[in-house]
């Protein structure tokens, strides 16, 4: 079955996106109207098709794809429901589940929550797209994106679980390579650069997929919480944001009770993150 798209937001990331649907055969829609060049460009070289105006593009679609800043979520939603759209709308931006749910409170069309993991797609590089709510809809994102570099995943029935997963990977992959960047400013400053790279080697690489070592982080957070200051410290006197030593050690604080338990379960562990500091 050949369906319509229209594609809300063309960026890098969503002209890839509309470009695996276009391979699979179905014909996808963009309003061209205040565009950039850049963006022009991206969206004829994933075979998107020009419309003039939002309306012709919804009147047309069977589906309507949000992938945009996630700043403009909210906006691009009520500019579709403006327009009284009633196919599947999907919001597959980086937002919080709060906010997709409360999008979904404001729409007249049905909504999937959805959630963009991994690069681009294209023809070397596959990207996930995680999706949760009526499994009906998700059903027609799996057929729109089939056969393509576009991997569809259920995240379950619930609305925001999708976003929920989203959130929780970026959390971790976002603020790793803000720290990574806040170490290597740190070891520049006093000329240590070559042996923090080569230190990075020897780290291990399963610090997310892993959860079973947790345990024994809570079991030397006391000791960590002390180190924090002193990192602080070091960064504050380099000149640099120490913001996430001061975080991570509001973290650790959690833990304090915890030490040398090193066979808690990991459910008991992640459990005492969600008490509010003494």
């Amino acid at each position: 079955m050949t369906l319509t798209v229209t594609l809300l937001h063309p960026g890098q990331m969503g002209a890839a996106v509309g470009a695996q649907a276009v391979a699979a055969g179905h014909r996808v829609l963009w309003v061209p109207h205040g565009r950039s060049q850049e963006t022009r460009r991206r969206a004829q070289e994933a075979g998107l098709t020009a419309v003039p105006s939002l309306r012709a593009a919804l009147d047309a679609s069977d589906i309507a794809i949000s992938v945009c800043p996630p700043g403009a979520a909210d906006q691009i939603a009520c500019d579709v429901n403006e327009l009284r759209f009633t196919g599947l709308y999907l919001d597959a931006n980086a937002i919080s589940p709060q906010r997709v749910r409360r999008i979904a409170d404001g729409m007249q069309a049905p909504v999937l929550d959805g959630a963009i993991i991994g690069p681009p797609p294209c023809d070397k590089k596959t990207a996930r797209l995680y999706v949760s709510g009526a499994p009906q809809a998700a059903g027609q994102i799996q057929e729109l994106f089939k056969g393509t570099a576009v991997e569809v995943r259920e995240a379950g029935r619930d609305l925001g679980s999708a976003s929920a997963l989203k959130m929780a990977f970026a959390s971790f992959q976002k603020s790793a390579r803000t720290l990574a960047a806040v170490a290597h400013a740190l070891a520049d400053t006093h000329g240590v650069s070559d042996l923090l790279t080569e230190e990075a080697k020897t780290m291990p690489s399963a610090i997310l997929s892993d959860p079973g070592y947790l345990p024994s982080v809570a079991a030397r957070a006391w000791r960590w919480r002390d180190e924090m200051g002193d990192i602080a410290a070091t960064l504050r006197a380099a000149a640099l944001p120490t913001g996430i030593a001061d975080a991570t050690a509001a973290v650790l604080h959690l833990w304090e009770d915890d030490e040398d338990k090193r066979d808690m379960p990991v459910r008991e562990v992640l459990a005492r993150l969600r008490e509010q500091p003494r």
